[in-house]
Formats: C-alpha cells, sequence, structure tokens
C-alpha cells in the first residue's frame, strides 16, 4: 500500500536564500546611502577637490566609523555573492573549499587594510 504524503516537498541544503537576499539587499541600501552622502559632501564643498578635501571628509570620527561599516557590508556583500556563486558553479568540494578559504582570507586582509587606511595605523 502506498502512502500520499500529499505535495509536501523536503528540500536539502543550506537553505541561505531569504537570508542571503535580503542581506545582499541590506548591504546594497548601506553602500548607496553613504555613495550619496559622500557625493553630496564633494558636490556642496567649497573650492578644488584635492587631498586636504578628502582628507576633511574623512576626518572625523564619525566618518571613519560609517566608512568602516560601509567596507563591512561590502566585504559581506562580496563574502555572500562569491559564496553563491562557489558553490552553484563549482562542483568539486575540494576546488570550492579552497576558493572559499582564498576569499575569506582576501577579505580578511581587505579588512585590515581599510582599518590601516582609516585610522593610520
Amino acid at each position: 500500500m502506498s502512502v500520499n504524503y500529499g505535495s509536501h516537498r523536503t528540500v536539502v541544503g543550506a537553505h541561505y536564500g531569504m537570508r542571503d537576499w535580503l542581506s545582499q539587499r541590506v548591504t546594497a541600501v548601506v553602500m548607496a546611502i553613504f555613495t550619496v552622502l559622500v557625493i553630496g559632501q564633494v558636490i556642496f564643498s567649497k573650492g578644488p577637490i584635492r587631498y586636504e578635501l578628502w582628507a576633511g571628509i574623512f576626518s572625523p570620527q564619525w566618518m571613519r566609523t560609517l566608512t568602516f561599516v560601509v567596507f563591512m557590508a561590502l566585504f559581506y556583500h562580496v563574502w555572500v555573492g562569491m559564496r553563491n556563486i562557489f558553490m552553484d558553479y563549482v562542483k568539486p568540494y575540494s576546488v570550492r573549499f579552497v576558493m572559499h578559504v582564498f576569499a575569506i582570507v582576501w577579505l580578511t586582509g581587505c579588512t585590515g587594510w581599510a582599518i590601516q587606511v582609516l585610522w593610520r595605523l
């Protein structure tokens, strides 16, 4: 005798779909708002656009912190995108694992570099 379980489908996997989709949108909005803020500061500044202007924009502590938050959003945005690409298109587990590790190491290095640039360590 066969048992009918209805239309319920068993789905296996990491279940990242909605969380990844939402994180990509949220981080993109954060980066877009920051970009508009910086462009607005450049447009409404007086005088030529030189090093002094850029240094003045990023000298307040709140702007450095906001910039670091945007860098973290960017790095997370990149990580989600690259991880999904690796999971979708790289089938051999060993190759995918190496690519994941490389991406993590690269993004960690970029985070360290961002800290050094923003706080001149």
